[in-house]
């Protein structure tokens, strides 16, 4: 994996850099300069862009539209510590297919940029929750659909953890159980509603109210629940 960083905190930019370069992923240049960032996009044609969203030349959203004017399907993801939903939803209707954080664990980072060069969206775990209910609030209220039925009692609870933007570590840690048990029930989830990525789950979920304070709706007011017999 090829990487271009545009940056302009400089602490941040080394950092970032000696932290992809020991994963094995080449940085093909970390610049803070805009204009510099844009002229190495097209000179070294990364397989994706980390940019930041607030500079002091311009925006991130600026930067975001010239570079998608210029390369139309350059892979490109924004890196940021802002989880303001305007930002999120913006940079993705510019066309960002990434929406990262910078407080993100370096799994997850790295975890998310083979998602993006795979070609799919992604964003951070920390903001499922707010891009479904920005998802809800612009949709047309949907249908409960047939394929709820096929989720276990166990795979519709972590759905509503899901909605709520809870990463696999917090969800592990609340229920009680390991990350990987979180990441098998996560792609079993994945596959019975038929979609591919755990956003697409969570707007479905906002959508169909199927979650009551973070847990279905028929167990939100539930107590001294059993542990499901799959996590025994």
């Amino acid at each position: 994996m090829r990487v271009l960083l545009i940056d302009d905190h400089a602490l941040f930019r080394v950092g970032l850099q000696e932290l992809l370069e020991r994963r094995g992923i080449t940085v093909v240049g970390a610049v803070g300069d805009c204009h510099e960032g844009r002229r190495l996009a097209a000179q070294t044609a990364p397989d994706v862009v980390l940019l930041d969203m607030r500079m002091p030349e311009a925006s991130g959203l600026e930067v975001l539209r010239r570079l998608r004017a210029e390369h139309p399907t350059l892979p490109i993801a924004m890196l940021t510590t802002s989880t303001d939903e305007h930002d999120v939803i913006e940079s993705l209707r510019e066309g960002a297919q990434g929406y990262l954080l910078k407080d993100m664990e370096p799994d997850e980072l790295i975890a998310a940029l083979g998602e993006i060069v795979a070609g799919r969206t992604t964003v951070a775990p920390d903001l499922t929750g707010i891009l479904a209910k920005a998802v809800q609030a612009a949709a047309k209220p949907a249908q409960p659909q047939k394929t709820f039925s096929e989720l276990t009692p166990r795979e519709l609870e972590i759905l509503c953890h899901l909605a709520g933007g809870h990463s696999n570590k917090v969800i592990a840690r609340s229920l009680g159980i390991t990350e990987g048990t979180v990441k098998l029930h996560v792609k079993a989830i994945l596959r019975k509603l038929a979609v591919h990525s755990r956003v697409e789950a969570a707007v479905i979920a906002v959508e169909n109210s199927l979650c009551l304070r973070g847990q279905p709706r028929d167990a939100a007011g539930a107590t001294d629940r059993a542990p499901f017999e799959e996590d025994r």
